[in-house]
């Protein structure tokens, strides 16, 4: 075994290892960036395979770790903390539950902190019933029991439970199955309509576009569509945000970028607020769209696939668009920049109110968010409540926070488990509309018990 070896013996190892290591990541970089010539002479085997080696260390490690611990900002707090709401109120709270080691949403009355039910569906289970191709393939180990979040839940006016998994789900009081649509990959926000429609962003499989745009590769292009469903989760609206921008004379947008890498997410959706009056300003059935990776809000209509306007400037990666009467809107700004040295929140996020009628755009309780450190990186989100109160979800750092309108904190919440962790939150949802209210009550009355009977 350690028998001396000629010197040109190493050296010529070292030299066919080069070359080896030359070839294996040229097949690489050919599977990722759709090449043709070894489809030619039925020998793109080779390069799936040299793929499927290159990715297994990082396959591995998605297997074995557990990326939902954050870091930990706010070291002696755990909780609720702060006074409870005056008002009827509920929260709907999607959190990784570090002690149980799986994702669960909680059903909380804000004007006492109690937990009034749990959700805590089986994932796995309903992963068995996904056919694992395609977008789905790696479901299993991504999202499982033990990985997943229940993203951005919402109570429906039949006692159901909608989140998003990747495909979109929805539960019943006890956490059994109702339906869930593998139609696309569902990602982001889940809003409804005032007809009980369901807007979720989804991400075309394989793309749209025309091949020449990106390729052959349906994973080389992150194809973000706007889909509506009706109540039994079937779709009967999908629209291509890159098609919108192309229909809509904005192909610059997209492809207009010269870098090494192709721009493969160029829209990034992460938030549908559908509209459900008409004002002077928009249209029933029209849709906000917050494009994360453009800084860019939109109104789309949909009936004439036009976009009627758009707003930039202010914006840098931002998240949850909501209206708040016949001619404002708000936008949580996450105020994120890509610098050299990684994505960083520059300063502090802020929520943003632009006005239709005077074309203007204010920060709302601006020093508030500084005075208490708000910078959720690249998720979050923000609700001005009727009565001016400020809601605001910290995503990346497990923390949600409750403001009064006169910029004082009313109270947070820091997702800290037992092992002394803080883990992730997962687009939460305050509930306090007559709507939101008569939803929570109906399903505390009657829906509840089933589990029980």
């Amino acid at each position: 075994m350690f028998k001396k070896i000629e010197i040109w013996v190493l050296y010529l190892f070292f030299l066919l290892g080069f070359i080896f290591t030359v070839f294996f990541g040229a097949l690489v970089k050919y599977e990722l960036h759709d090449g043709k010539f070894l489809e030619k002479y039925n020998l793109g085997w080779i390069a799936r395979a040299a793929l499927f080696l290159a990715e297994i260390p990082g396959n591995s490690a998605k297997i074995l770790d557990n990326d939902n611990a954050v870091e930990d900002r706010f070291t002696s707090l755990a909780g609720f903390n702060g006074t409870p709401n005056s008002k009827e109120s509920y929260l709907l709270l999607s959190r990784y539950d570090g002690d149980f080691k799986e994702g669960v949403v909680e059903l909380i009355d804000l004007t006492n902190f109690n937990v009034l039910h749990t959700w805590n569906p089986d994932i796995d289970k309903f992963n068995s019933l996904v056919e694992q191709v395609d977008e789905f393939k790696f479901i299993t180990q991504d999202n499982n029991n033990y990985r997943q979040t229940l993203k951005s839940p919402k109570l429906t006016k039949d006692g159901g439970l909608l989140f998003n998994s990747f495909p979109l789900r929805k539960i019943n009081s006890c956490s059994e199955l109702i339906f869930q649509n593998t139609h696309n990959r569902f990602h982001h926000s889940i809003e409804t309509d005032i007809d009980g429609n369901i807007w979720v962003p989804s991400r075309l499989y394989p793309h749209s576009l025309p091949s020449k745009m990106v390729g052959k590769d349906v994973e080389s292009f992150k194809d973000d569509a706007i889909v509506k469903l009706d109540t039994n989760g079937k779709v009967i609206f999908e629209k291509s945000v890159s098609q919108i921008f192309i229909d809509n004379g904005m192909e610059y947008l997209l492809f207009a970028i010269k870098s090494n890498d192709f721009p493969n997410d160029p829209i990034h959706l992460n938030d549908i607020q559908p509209v459900n009056s008409d004002t002077d300003y928009w249209k029933k059935g029209d849709v906000f769209l917050s494009l994360r990776n453009q800084s860019m809000v939109i109104l789309y209509r949909p009936s004439t696939n036009k976009i009627v306007w758009k707003f930039t400037g202010p914006l840098f990666f931002q998240h949850d668009v909501d209206i708040l009467d016949n001619h404002s809107v708000s936008i949580f700004n996450n105020n994120n920049k890509n610098y050299i040295i990684g994505d960083i929140v520059d300063g502090h996020n802020e929520v943003i109110i632009y006005d239709f009628k005077t074309g203007n755009h204010t920060s709302y309780l601006k020093d508030s968010l500084v005075k208490n450190d708000v910078r959720t990186i690249n998720q979050g989100s923000g609700q001005i409540l009727p009565n001016g109160d400020l809601y605001i979800e910290e995503t990346n750092y497990g923390r949600t926070l409750y403001f009064n309108k006169d910029g004082s904190l009313k109270w947070q919440h820091i997702n800290r488990a037992k092992d002394g962790n803080t883990y992730n939150v997962g687009w939460s949802q305050i509930l306090y509309t007559k709507e939101d209210l008569k939803f929570v009550n109906d399903f505390l009355t009657n829906k509840i018990n089933n589990c029980y009977e």
